[in-house]
C-alpha cells in the first residue's frame, strides 16, 4: 500500500455527535439561539473536526504550492511564463499579496516548487518537491504520467503529516503558476460534464480572443486525452496541474490528520475537487474561503459539498481568500471557547 492508498484509508467521516455537542454549547452561550450565524457553523466544525469541545487556535500555515503548465504555448495566459519563477522569489521575498494577508491573519506562509520551469537550486526557505519543470501540453496529450500524479499528490499528503507533527492546528492552501486556471477549468468540465464554455474565465484578465484559445485547447485537451470522470487520478495525469496535485494532497492529508484546512479560490478548489473525488469525506474537513470572480468555482463548490465564507470578487489566488477566511474561523471558535454560558453570566436565557 503506497502513502496515497493509506491516506485515503484513514480518512473518516467527521463525528455528528461531536457536532451536536458543539451546538448545543453554542446553543447556551448568551445570545439567542444561532444569532451568530455562520460563526456557529465555522466553530462547530473546526472543534469537531479537532475533537475537542475546546479545541486549541494555535499555528497557521497556508502552503503555496508553485507549478508550470505546458499548455501556456497555446496562449492561454495574459502574462510570459517567467512570472511564475519571479513570483515564487516574491513568495519569499514577504512581498506579495498572500504575504500581507497572511501577516494580518498571523498565518505563516510556506512555498512548495512542485513543478516550476526553473531551477531554483538551493533557495532558502524554498520547499522542493518538483516533479518536472511544468507539465506537459495538456491540449496536445496527457499533462503528466499516472506515477507524476501520485508522486505530486503524495508530496502534499507529506507536508499535511509533517504539519500535524508540528502541531500546526489550522491549513490554507495557495496556488502559483501561469496559465493554471486552464488546467483548473479542464478537470471541473470532466469531472461535470458540463461544458468548457460555461466554465472557464478569463483568468488573470484575457482578452476575447485569447479566452477563445483557452476554451479551445480545453476541449482539445479533453478530446485529445479523455479522462474518465470516475477516475480521478486519470482526470488529475490527462488534464491537471502539479500544483493543483500538490494541493489535492494537502487537502487529503488534512482530513486524515483531522486538521481544518481552508481552500482558497478556483484553482484550489480545483486540487480540493480531486481530493473529494478520491474520498466522499473529504468535504468535512474543508472550509471553503471565498467565492471566486471564476465562473466554474461555484460548481466545484457544489459538487464538494461546501459553503463559501466570503465573496469580495478575489481572483488572485496565492492563498489570500484562505488567509482572510482564517480570521473569520478563529473568530468562530473563540464564541465557543471564550463567549460565557447563560448559567455562566448570570443571565436569563431567551433574551433578544
Amino acid at each position: 500500500m503506497n502513502l496515497l492508498e493509506a491516506t485515503l484509508a484513514r480518512i473518516k467521516p467527521v463525528d455528528p455527535a461531536l457536532l451536536a455537542s458543539a451546538q448545543g454549547l453554542l446553543d447556551n452561550k448568551t445570545k439567542p439561539l444561532g444569532s451568530l450565524g455562520r460563526l456557529e457553523e465555522f466553530a462547530r466544525r473546526y472543534a469537531a473536526i479537532s475533537g475537542s469541545m475546546k479545541p486549541a487556535l494555535g499555528k497557521k500555515v497556508i502552503y503555496t504550492f508553485a507549478g508550470d503548465h505546458g499548455v501556456a504555448a497555446e496562449g492561454v495566459s495574459a502574462f510570459p511564463q517567467e512570472v511564475t519563477p519571479q513570483m515564487v522569489f516574491n513568495f519569499l521575498n514577504g512581498g506579495a499579496g498572500v504575504n500581507v494577508l497572511a501577516r494580518h491573519a498571523g498565518a505563516e506562509v510556506r512555498v512548495v516548487d512542485m513543478g516550476v520551469n526553473f531551477d531554483f537550486g538551493a533557495v532558502p526557505g524554498l520547499i522542493d518537491r518538483k516533479i518536472a519543470r511544468g507539465t506537459k501540453n495538456l491540449a496536445r496529450g496527457p499533462a503528466m504520467s499516472r506515477e507524476e500524479a501520485v508522486k505530486a499528490l503524495e508530496a502534499g499528503i507529506a507536508l499535511a503529516i509533517e504539519a500535524k507533527a508540528e502541531g500546526v492546528t489550522l491549513l490554507g492552501t495557495g496556488d502559483m503558476g501561469i496559465a493554471n486556471t486552464t488546467p483548473s477549468s479542464a478537470i471541473v468540465a470532466a469531472i461535470s460534464g458540463i461544458g468548457v464554455r460555461e466554465l472557464t474565465h478569463r483568468g488573470t484578465g484575457i482578452n476575447d480572443e485569447a479566452l477563445e484559445r483557452k476554451i479551445r485547447a480545453i476541449e482539445r485537451g479533453l478530446a485529445v486525452n479523455r479522462p474518465d470522470p470516475a477516475e480521478p487520478l486519470d482526470v488529475l495525469a490527462k488534464v491537471g496541474g502539479f500544483e493543483i496535485a500538490g494541493i489535492a494532497g494537502l487537502v487529503l492529508g488534512a482530513a486524515a490528520a483531522g486538521i481544518p484546512v481552508v481552500v482558497d479560490g478556483f484553482i484550489s478548489t480545483a486540487g480540493a475537487l480531486l481530493a473529494s473525488e478520491l474520498h466522499p469525506q473529504v468535504g468535512d474537513y474543508i472550509f471553503a474561503a471565498h467565492q471566486s470572480v471564476e465562473i466554474g468555482h461555484s460548481v466545484m463548490l457544489e459538487r464538494i459539498g461546501v459553503a463559501p465564507i466570503l465573496d469580495l470578487q478575489l481572483r488572485l489566488g496565492e492563498g489570500t481568500g484562505a488567509a482572510l477566511a482564517m480570521m473569520l474561523i478563529e473568530a468562530g471558535v473563540k464564541v465557543l471557547t471564550e463567549m460565557a454560558s447563560f448559567t455562566d453570566a448570570g443571565v436569563s436565557e431567551g433574551h433578544g
